[in-house]
């Protein structure tokens, strides 16, 4: 048996800059992954998908080019190229993540699956058919989570799409259905939509993007309605079988029955911890009733010297916040510092196009809350840039507590509606009331400049 300073169970977006610290440091560490460097984020999320959103970006300018004065006669969408492409900048990602750690002394890379075999022990099965034996005081866990599949008749015998498979096909859809409505559904959605495809989105809940106010979820479902997608809200998958080549949906939506058959069908019905494999029963570590793994807010779980990163551990399931969590690791371990994850804030953005920028309280839980709340609102049909650009979906809302004229949370669904967002959140940390951000000087004509105009809606 081989035994560490430091384990880190996947090699994630915590996971990774963690393990390269903790060596540099002078602990012996281990980093051990089962599939690819990187974890979901550079190999099946952010980068293949913003990667190929870029793509429908493209296919909607040329076809949409007489917006702009601009005539195309014609255009091919080649999805072969598309993912080549998709396929070149995850490499060149991947590659960098693993060449930096291989750099990097005191720290070994186990390329296996690793399950605990008692306290604070793992046996690992190698890539190359071996076994391993290691261990170590402080063990780190971050594994993420998988596609969730539900439970609806029929659907185990058809061939289903996940995020994953859905960016390794070379040929379009006729027709793309997909099974809910979170950021993966719509994204995609509206990507295949782009490249020509016919797309039917499917969700089981009333309103779409169900943690949001309900007037950002209208204004989301009309982008999808505009780009040619059609929707079904409050709708229950009774079946789902296989005619020939074609896959055919059975529901209920709205009191009303219907029969929708595609040529693929895209599950996107949620995620699913990685953690049961691991067999934490022998560590004596803890799952709650979904698998995830609960932490404290330092990110430590109910066994002492065991921790859980990213996703895994439940809440917030953003790449931001995992790399957010090995820096509070690493400073309480390491600096000994008393970093918490307690009420910090959580910004995040959906790639639609617009985009939807998010940080803070939303209108609904603001009030909640028992704050005292005034919101400013503004239409993108009234932003300078926005009609200089012919971009004009959307709108900018602004949640303030009425006491002390400060921002409790922003959502921006609009052309670089993260950006705009990621101005509003450092306005929110260095505590800057709406008069000052009302007076501010900003660059004109950026989309940042609307920020003036947003709340100058107060004075009316």
């Amino acid at each position: 048996m081989r035994k560490f300073d430091a384990i880190v169970i996947g090699s994630g977006q915590g996971g990774v800059p963690l393990a390269k610290k903790l060596a540099k440091a002078g602990w012996q560490t281990a980093i051990v992954e089962k599939r690819w460097i990187g974890g979901t984020c550079i190999n099946d999320g952010c980068t293949p998908t913003k990667s190929m959103i870029a793509s429908g970006a493209a296919a909607h300018i040329i076809a949409n080019s007489q917006e702009w004065g601009i005539t195309v006669s014609d255009y091919k969408v080649d999805l072969e190229k598309i993912v080549a492409r998709k396929n070149k900048v995850v490499q060149s990602f991947r590659e960098g993540a693993t060449k930096g750690m291989e750099k990097t002394q005191g720290l070994s890379i186990i390329y296996g699956e690793a399950v605990f075999n008692g306290d604070k022990t793992l046996s690992v099965k190698l890539q190359d058919g071996g076994q391993e034996e290691i261990a170590a005081e402080h063990i780190f866990i971050n594994t993420g989570t998988l596609p969730s599949i539900p439970p609806i008749p029929g659907l185990d015998t058809v061939n289903y799409l996940t995020n994953t498979t859905i960016m390794e096909l070379t040929k379009l859809p006729t027709h793309l259905m997909v099974l809910g409505s979170g950021y993966v559904g719509l994204e995609f959605g509206q990507l295949f939509r782009r490249l020509g495809c016919q797309v039917t989105i499917i969700d089981k809940n009333k309103q779409l993007l169900q943690h949001e106010d309900e007037d950002v979820a209208v204004a989301v479902k009309k982008v999808m309605e505009t780009s040619g997608v059609t929707m079904f809200s409050s709708a229950n998958v009774q079946k789902v079988e296989q005619t020939g080549e074609a896959i055919r949906l059975q529901l209920t939506a709205n009191g009303e029955t219907h029969a929708i058959t595609g040529s693929h069908l895209l599950v996107a019905a949620g995620r699913t911890p990685q953690s049961k494999s691991l067999q934490p029963e022998k560590t004596g570590l803890a799952l709650d009733e979904k698998g995830y793994i609960p932490v404290n807010d330092k990110l430590e779980t109910n066994v002492p010297g065991i921790y859980a990163l990213g996703d895994v551990k439940g809440g917030p399931a953003f790449t931001h916040i995992s790399y957010n969590d090995h820096l509070v690791i690493y400073k309480n371990l390491i600096h000994m510092e008393n970093v918490s994850i307690k009420d910090r804030p959580i910004p995040y953005c959906m790639f639609t196009d617009p985009q939807l920028g998010r940080v803070g309280l939303t209108e609904k839980e603001a009030k909640a809350a028992g704050y005292k709340v005034k919101v400013a609102c503004l239409d993108m049909t009234r932003v300078a840039r926005a009609i200089e650009t012919g971009n004009t979906q959307g709108f900018m809302k602004a949640v303030i507590d009425s006491n002390t004229d400060k921002l409790l949370g922003v959502a921006i669904l609009g052309p670089e509606g993260g950006e705009v967002m990621s101005a509003l959140q450092l306005a929110m940390l260095g505590g800057l009331t709406v008069t000052q951000l009302k007076e501010m000087i900003f660059a004109h004509p950026l989309y940042a400049e609307s920020i003036n105009n947003l709340f100058m809606t107060l004075d009316k």
